[in-house]
């Protein structure tokens, strides 16, 4: 491992106590907006124009350095899976969850800044409700809930890791992927990243999705984000957030993984594109359909997915209460 694939985390401490937080930026190598709000953030605290005033904040420009040399998606796979302590790492993403795990752990509150392929609107992701479950036991959704309804963004999306394992469970080696994709995808602690691994160990997280890759807005709306939700937690002294109205809540129902590498879209879908039962999404390599099953929304549509992987998800709207209603 050469110098240029190390991480660094710059932490900084206020004399008055408080929660610990830590920002991730560039869990993926080719979303750089969470990097350039960070480093704009870094800026501000050392010359002095922000000053943290409780607690300690912990900052991570550039989360998998690998990745983010290569400027893709991935080092040697992708970090926000199989997201976990190993005992025996097999690759880059392996070693690096090994040191970013411990971090985690240490802290009480976790912003993971991203963006995604496709044009559309920022939306921000939520955790479980409060469970008792195996699966994502949680007892902190209201606090979450709350905080993400402050970070400026009119869309909110939940239900990611019980559809991964749904996927999961009907999922069956396919021989066009490779052994490793094969083992991981059908493991439903694949479906497990940085934020589902925090409120696996006690604290509370949320990913934020800043908009399109490229697109010049998405490092200031991750810049406000963080603003936002140090001013929320009392570590800045910014006038406090405001919930944003009328906010979207959808839910992920359902997962539909790409088979072979014959498996097409019939159009360029972005995420939350609306569905009409019936309406026609892709068409396998056998010349078969695929289907809307019921009124919705296409959400993380990957027409370039390993076979054997997720192809798309499907949402729909959800029945949980929005904040201050």
């Amino acid at each position: 491992m050469n110098n240029s694939s190390l991480f660094r985390s710059v932490c900084y401490n206020a004399s008055a106590e408080g929660p610990k937080v830590i920002v991730l930026g560039a869990v993926h190598g080719n979303e750089p907006c969470g990097t350039q709000a960070i480093y704009r953030l870094m800026s501000a605290l050392d010359q002095g124009e922000l000053k943290l005033q409780k607690g300690q904040l912990t900052l991570i420009p550039i989360t998998n350095p690998l990745a983010w040399d290569k400027r893709s998606r991935m080092g040697e796979r992708n970090l926000n899976r199989n997201f976990r302590r190993h005992d025996a790492p097999q690759d880059y993403e392996d070693k690096l969850c090994n040191q970013l795990a411990p971090l985690l752990e240490d802290h009480d509150v976790l912003l993971d800044l991203h963006s995604f392929h496709t044009p559309g609107k920022p939306f921000v992701m939520l955790g479980p409700r409060n469970n008792s479950g195996e699966l994502e036991a949680f007892s902190f959704a209201d606090k979450e809930q709350d905080w993400a309804s402050r970070l400026g963004v009119e869309r909110m999306l939940e239900g990611w890791l019980e559809t991964y394992a749904r996927g999961v469970a009907r999922r069956t080696a396919n021989p066009n992927a490779s052994l490793r994709a094969q083992m991981l995808s059908t493991d439903p602690g694949y479906g497990v990243g940085t934020t589902e691994y925090m409120r696996s160990h006690g604290g509370y997280a949320l990913t934020l999705e800043c908009g399109q890759h490229d697109d010049p807005k998405a490092p200031e709306i991750a810049y406000e984000a963080i603003c936002r939700t140090l001013s929320h937690l009392n570590l800045l002294a910014l006038p406090k957030p405001e919930i944003t109205a009328n906010i979207e809540i959808l839910r992920l129902i359902d997962v539909i993984d790409r088979d072979h590498e014959g498996d097409q879209f019939v159009q360029e879908w972005r995420s939350f594109d609306s569905l009409v039962t019936g309406d026609v999404i892709g068409r396998r390599h056998d010349d078969s359909l695929v289907t809307a099953p019921m009124n919705g929304f296409i959400v993380f549509p990957n027409p370039n997915a390993m076979p054997g992987n997720e192809w798309f998800y499907l949402a729909t709207h959800s029945d949980r209460a929005r904040c201050g209603t």
